[in-house]
């Protein structure tokens, strides 16, 4: 099976796969600039939590470029005046990147890396920075893949054969560099042999769901169903889904978890019937400085996305609507969090604090967690 691949770079562009087109239209959108990359962004072009975070490390050696072509220093300045000009101009190129998706902490976790490394450069040529942001978003890209095949790894052990999966929204290969989270378990299971059958469930608005999960569960062959929404509760009820497995957006330091909109139902409903509730998602989705999912700034996107569907009306003219992109699932409704350093039973305050002490080290929660 060809690999899914949403995110290319071309050596002097970055190509992203216009994920508004699926499942009928495979195309690419090329970036040059900063402004591609945050209008690609901001118009959900490229989403997803990890995906974002690779996508904004390109977009700032995009800006890195932009600045160094149109440098042109005063003849009374040296080359030690470049450096602050630079990283004035990349600081203000990361406030704007983070401001096109302020729920997702992949987002000011890729700027923050890609800066980190332009301040350790201090001393360098631009020719020399610019080669060496190029290899720092190449390796972000690269981590990434490694890093969802270790969570995949983990919950794959979380996977009975023949279990039927439920998951929501899209964490797939589209949602990061090209493996997944949530998917990326379920991708491990089937490579391993398991039986296994998903239900994905449509995501509304953007219905990601029915539009982009289903359209790479069939490219791998894995035997899926599409369900709307609300039928959730009833297959849940009936024991026909023997476990939900979900990315995340941002993971608050109590275990807390923003996630699109419709998760923290889910997890009602797996709570009430005694299923297991999973959520799958890279450490850099953990955000220490945000003490619970109360503080986490939810993204309000445009009424359009609910009133119309690619510009034809669904409802009646001048209609009202709020559209929160995300909400919020207490840690207290999850049965682990799969990450890169291995399975954490039952997230609390002090269970994400170990976690974030130990995370250099491959270790398994299973048992005492």
């Amino acid at each position: 099976m060809e690999a899914i691949q949403p995110i290319i770079w071309k050596g002097t562009s970055l190509q992203l796969l216009d994920q508004r087109l699926l499942p009928d239209e495979e195309r690419y959108v090329e970036c040059r600039t900063l402004e591609d990359i945050q209008d690609c962004i901001k118009k959900m072009v490229v989403r997803g939590a990890p995906a974002i975070g690779v996508t904004a490390a390109y977009g700032l050696l995009l800006a890195a470029r932009q600045f160094c072509e149109g440098y042109a220093p005063d003849e009374k300045e040296d080359s030690a005046s470049f450096m602050p000009k630079f990283l004035n101009a990349l600081e203000s190129a990361g406030i704007s990147l983070k401001a096109t998706r302020p729920t997702a902490v992949n987002l000011s976790w890729g700027v923050e890396r890609v800066l980190n490394k332009i301040r350790s450069l201090a001393e360098c040529t631009s020719s020399t920075i610019l080669k060496e942001l190029e290899d720092e978003a190449r390796l972000i890209f690269e981590e990434d893949i490694a890093v969802n095949k270790k969570i995949g790894a983990w919950g794959a052990t979380l996977i009975g054969d023949n279990y039927t999966i439920l998951t929501h929204c899209n964490a797939g290969a589209l949602a990061t560099a090209g493996y997944g989270t949530a998917l990326g378990v379920i991708r491990s299971a089937f490579y391993q042999g398991k039986k296994i059958t998903v239900y994905a469930d449509e995501t509304r608005p953007f219905l990601q769901g029915s539009r982009l999960t289903v359209w790479e569960l069939q490219k791998e062959g894995i035997p899926c169903f599409l369900i709307v929404d609300a039928a959730a509760g009833y297959y849940i009820n009936r024991g026909e889904v023997n476990c939900i497995i979900v990315g995340a957006d941002r993971i608050a330091a109590n275990g807390d978890v923003a996630n699109k909109i419709g998760t923290y139902s889910l997890a009602v409903l797996a709570k009430e019937n005694d299923v297991p509730f999973y959520v799958a998602a890279p450490f850099s989705t953990v955000d220490m400085s945000v003490s619970s999912g109360k503080e986490i700034i939810v993204e309000e996107r445009e009424p359009e996305e609910i009133t119309t569907f690619r510009g034809l009306p669904l409802s009646p003219q001048g209609v009202k609507a709020k559209n929160p992109a995300f909400d919020i699932t207490p840690a207290k409704l999850i049965s682990a969090l799969i990450t890169e350093y291995g399975i954490l039973h039952s997230p609390n305050e002090e269970k994400m604090k170990q976690l974030a002490t130990k995370r250099g080290e491959l270790f398994e929660c299973n048992g005492t967690g």
